[in-house]
């Protein structure tokens, strides 16, 4: 498993990455920790012409909270986030994502970024950041845009970053009420099945849910039905949350493969989202 030949790159700020995916165009690629990118080239389904490597580019990494809104560098690494006790409490559910993503040396190489933007299908950071509804900027030569979770996110290994775009920034308000569960593949760790939650709450009673999960389709998806049956559900009451999360894959078209067929996962929907609900009532 040998990459095709490519050319080698390093950018040394924004403005010059943004300058070598313009000359460059549509057959470069950028390489952050490359723990996406580089099995992909191995097995020849992605043949970019250059690699232009970021990992230099300062700014792009950290985790910093101002006024209840918590910013993530597309550079930061998933064991910085794995690590962080201000994640912990404040975004339970990305703190939970990250430690269950990968091995060792996946979380000491990849970033939150690359992970994102490569769109899996089983990747745990879509559902995450869409349970978070988070914010992700994006830079070209003609400045930022920022698009919310749920239009970044558009199908499998498809994501609305143009070939010329930069993904920045991750942002999105403190979620303290918020849980991340999910059903791993024992050797990659990718999720069968996984369940974000973020809620908030009125009375000792559930008040709100974003709910999101993936490994099922194509693409991480908001579980919108179960959001509204959760609405004033006793967090304590296990039947009425099973009864709530019931159905959450609904109208999703699940998918088989080697790992799980596509009736188990979306049964497993079901269990996983009443798990993950439970875990952030409890927090």
């Amino acid at each position: 498993m040998i990459p095709a030949t490519f050319d080698y790159l390093r950018a040394s700020s924004v403005a010059d990455a943004i300058r070598l995916l313009g000359e460059h165009g549509d057959d470069a690629k950028l390489l952050a920790g490359g723990h996406s990118l580089i099995p992909m080239m191995k097995l020849r389904l992605a043949t970019p012409a250059t690699l232009i490597d970021i990992t230099g580019i300062g700014g792009l990494d950290g985790i910093a909270a101002d006024g209840g809104t918590i910013a993530i560098g597309a550079l930061t690494k998933h064991a910085a986030l794995a690590s962080s006790s201000m994640l912990r409490a404040q975004a339970p559910v990305l703190w939970d994502a990250a430690n269950d993503l990968g091995d060792p040396q996946v979380r000491n190489r990849g970033t939150i970024g690359g992970a994102s933007a490569h769109g899996d299908p089983s990747a745990d950071y879509p559902a995450v950041l869409l349970a978070l509804d988070a914010t992700l900027t994006l830079a070209d030569a003609k400045g930022e845009r920022t698009l919310r979770a749920r239009e970044f996110f558009r199908g499998m290994f498809d994501t609305a970053l143009d070939p010329r775009e930069l993904l920045t920034k991750i942002a999105f308000a403190a979620a303290p009420k918020s849980a991340y569960v999910k059903f791993h593949h024992p050797a990659s760790h990718y999720a069968v099945v996984g369940a974000a939650v973020a809620l908030t709450m009125n009375g000792g009673r559930i008040g709100s849910a974003r709910v999101a999960i993936t490994g099922i389709g194509d693409a991480a998806f908001r579980a919108e039905g179960v959001e509204r049956a959760l609405a004033g559900v006793d967090p304590g009451d296990a039947a009425a949350i099973e009864a709530a999360c019931a159905n959450a894959a609904q109208g999703v078209e699940a998918r088989s493969d080697t790992f799980a067929s596509a009736h188990y996962r979306s049964a497993m929907a079901d269990v996983f989202t009443a798990r993950a609900v439970a875990k952030a009532a409890a927090r």
